[in-house]
């Protein structure tokens, strides 16, 4: 049997069948599904899919939304330029394609977003199309099943990762592209893992070169790694009448769109940067340094909390910004480390 039919008939019987977003050829709930599992585990996106949902049950009531709308749905997952093109994308579906999603992967990955391993996703499971996928996992797949070495990352190794692909798909006329689109993910997520994979259960073990060559480890080929540059920052929790100040990043940019806390110099004083924004502190307190590592560097932050004068007029904002209470606070839009950070202190009681 060849490689395709192997990987359908394994996910009948073995692959995933109860994720939210398999009950549906409703393709914005596959694509918000696409989307939000990018760099995201299952079990993290699950609750967020289902809550993003109740807010936006369709394509139109998430273009419809303002931008600072949809941010509070997204905080916490991270990579959030996905969010601002998510909310591009539907106003685009709405504006450009009547409200329905089209229908070939081709058209699809013309939309803000949509690359075409996630277009070609989206078409299988909604219209059956027959494009093949290659994101992450499928990359580990193909590389140690047909023994292909080099970056995969690389522009020459991925086009002949993608060549293999589309033989998979010609080769296997009467195949159900749904099922072996999600078979490969599968396949890639619970067997062909990056640590420790499970060939003794896999389908297509017997003619995969990895397993024959015991190449697991190797396959796919490392990048070559590259120290990760460090940056340090202040950042102040400035506290008047029990509420925080708090300022909305510039998108894009890291934490694009997310309600933040003020940043000044690291290693500078706290104090005149409160001053700076027209506030005077009562008192200053050190709290624990963390660290928040993103894609291309790592963020080391000191904070400190510095209760302010009440009544105090707010210098000339450069940044959006307001003072949020503790009963405002779960509904806005914060990266997850200022979440923590606010979580914290309020629960051990801010302060005077």
């Amino acid at each position: 049997m060849d490689f395709a039919p192997r990987i359908v008939a394994w996910q009948a019987s073995h692959g995933r069948h109860d994720l939210p977003w398999q009950r549906t050829q409703d393709p914005y709930r596959i694509w918000l599904s696409e989307i939000m599992l990018q760099q995201t585990q299952v079990a993290t996106v699950i609750p967020y899919y289902q809550r993003f949902l109740e807010r936006f049950p369709d394509v139109s009531a998430l273009a419809a939304a303002q931008q600072e709308e949809v941010m509070p749905y997204w905080a916490g997952l991270g990579y959030y330029a996905r969010a601002r093109n998510l909310h591009r994308c539907a106003q685009a579906v709405m504006s450009e394609w009547g409200g329905r999603f089209p229908a070939a992967a081709e058209q699809i990955a013309t939309l803000p977003g949509i690359g075409r391993s996630t277009a070609a996703a989206i078409a299988a499971f909604a219209y059956g199309e027959r494009a093949p996928i290659m994101d992450g996992n499928v990359k580990r797949v193909f590389t140690r099943h047909f023994g292909i070495e080099g970056d995969p990352a690389r522009r020459e190794v991925e086009q002949r990762l993608w060549a293999l692909a589309e033989a998979q798909v010609a080769n296997a006329p009467a195949l159900d592209m749904a099922a072996y689109t999600q078979g490969l993910m599968d396949l890639g997520a619970t067997l062909c893992t990056r640590g420790k994979p499970a060939c003794d259960r896999c389908p297509v073990a017997a003619t995969c070169i990895a397993r024959r060559d015991a190449r697991q480890a190797e396959l796919p080929t490392p990048k070559a790694r590259k120290a990760i540059p460090e940056r340090q920052t202040g950042m102040l929790v400035l506290q008047r009448d029990g509420a925080i100040l708090l300022q909305q990043r510039p998108a894009p940019g890291i934490w694009g769109g997310l309600w933040s806390l003020p940043e000044f110099e690291a290693g500078g004083d706290p104090t005149l940067a409160s001053r700076q924004l027209g506030l005077e502190p009562l008192q200053r307190y050190e709290l624990a340094a963390f660290a928040h590592t993103f894609t291309h560097y790592r963020l080391h932050v000191k904070p400190w909390y510095l209760p302010v004068k009440p009544g105090a007029a707010l210098a000339e904002p450069s940044l959006p910004q307001r003072w949020a209470g503790p009963a405002e606070l779960p509904g806005m839009a914060l990266p997850a480390p200022i979440r923590k950070l606010l979580d914290g202190l309020l629960a051990a009681g801010l302060p005077d």
